[in-house]
């Protein structure tokens, strides 16, 4: 088998290849060269990245950690004031439950004066007076009454400022629990390195979160949180203070009324008694005066009587006389005597007869008077009775202000009560 010629091939000369290989040692040396500058503009930028992010890294621990100092701090001081405002609360609803006690005290004074104004309304006939015993149980009755009207309206604003003092402490709470959620996640951030298995690349981290506040406007919102509730707790402190004056003010009022009140009806019932022995020592008086007038009436009548007999006798011993005969019948010194016995006698009897009249008409008067006497005396005894029962009625109060004195609501923080907890924890 023959072979084809083969057409021989384009050679290049000596200089050429000279050339040439001069030409890939040039660009050998110039690609290395490049080479070696971008392996060291690298290592620059290696080390560069590295001490800047180790510095940033370093930057942004030692900021987490100041954030979290102040997180803490204002933590701490939320508690602290938190605290307070549960204190202020205890003791603002002690104080309420004082008013609300002495309100409920004020139950027994209003019934006893009640009960004495209906006793001495039972009072009959010229008993029945407007003495000051009854303006002084009006006047009870309507200080009670302004009492209890004072007492429940400081209730009253005592639970609309533990209303306050309680939503301050939602809002202390809340803003504690959100303190506490951020210090819980800075510090989580805290203890991340490079090496935590929790890191991972997250998709638009850099955003913007939706709400998200100025530091200036976190610090003012925990600053009025604080403020807020100092408020709260001074006006409380305030209500307090003003109920605790309020209650013992007017505690001194119903007792400086209360004494009046019993000295008048102590006075009343003096008074009461004095006119019943008076009038008793009249009615003896009388009585014994009524029996020596019925015994002189009798005496009066047996010498009426007897004045009768005697005048009968002259009569007849006149009319006999005249029956004498002829010159017998004669005005003689009998005749004459006869005449001035029967005239004597009938004066004697119409005198008689006029003071038995009188006497029987004033025994008949002091009978009406002593009748008059007897029912007045009843009546006084059966207001004495009631006066007795109202001083019976009022001894209760005497006894249960001696028994239960008045307590003051202290007017410091401290309560003696335990602290309430975190609402909402």
């Amino acid at each position: 088998m023959s072979h084809l010629p083969v057409k021989p091939g384009l050679h290049h000369g000596v200089a050429a290849w000279q050339s040439n290989n001069q030409q890939l040692s040039a660009a050998a040396r110039q690609e290395r060269h490049a080479s070696r500058a971008i392996r060291q503009e690298g290592r620059s930028l290696r080390d560069g990245a590295s001490c800047e992010a180790t510095w940033d890294e370093s930057h942004t621990s030692r900021r987490l950690s100041d954030r979290a100092w102040d997180v803490a701090r204002w933590k701490e001081a939320l508690e602290t004031c938190a605290q307070r405002v549960d204190e202020e609360m205890a003791a603002l609803t002690l104080a309420k439950e004082l008013t609300e006690q002495a309100l409920a005290a004020t139950g027994l004074p209003l019934e006893v004066s009640t009960e004495c104004l209906t006793l001495r309304d039972g009072r009959r006939g010229r008993e029945r007076v407007a003495d000051p015993v009854d303006e002084h149980l009006k006047r009870e009755v309507a200080l009670i009454e302004s009492v209890q009207q004072a007492l429940q309206q400081h209730a009253d604003r005592a639970f609309e400022q533990l209303c306050v003092l309680q939503e301050t402490r939602h809002r202390l709470t809340a803003d504690i629990q959100d303190k506490m959620d951020a210090l819980d996640i800075d510090m989580c951030c805290l203890s991340l390195t490079v090496e935590s298995p929790q890191i991972s690349l997250k998709t638009n981290p850099t955003r913007a979160p939706p709400g998200a506040s100025t530091p200036q406007e976190w610090l003012r919102f925990s600053q009025r949180n604080v403020a807020r509730a100092h408020e709260d707790m001074q006006t409380s402190e305030q209500m307090r203070e003003d109920t605790s004056l309020t209650r013992a003010q007017l505690q001194n009022e119903l007792d400086v009324q209360r004494r009046a009140t019993e000295f008048a009806l102590r006075k009343r019932t003096h008074d009461e008694e004095r006119a019943c022995s008076e009038l008793g020592w009249q009615m003896k008086c009388t009585e014994d005066e009524m029996t020596e007038m019925e015994r002189d009436i009798h005496g009066l009548d047996a010498d009426l009587q007897a004045k009768s007999a005697s005048l009968k006798l002259a009569h007849t011993r006149l009319e006999n006389r005249t029956g004498r005969p002829g010159m017998d019948l004669c005005s003689d010194e009998v005749q004459r005597s006869l005449m001035n016995e029967v005239h004597q006698l009938e004066a004697s009897m119409r005198a008689l007869k006029q003071k038995l009249s009188e006497a029987q008409r004033s025994l008949q008067k002091m009978k009406l008077h002593h009748g008059r006497m007897s029912l007045d005396l009843s009546r006084k005894q059966e207001s004495l009775s009631l006066e007795q029962r109202s001083m019976s009625s009022r001894s209760r109060l005497a006894s249960r202000a001696e028994k239960s004195p008045v307590l003051l609501v202290p007017l410091t923080n401290s309560s003696g009560r335990s602290n309430l907890q975190l609402l909402g924890q």
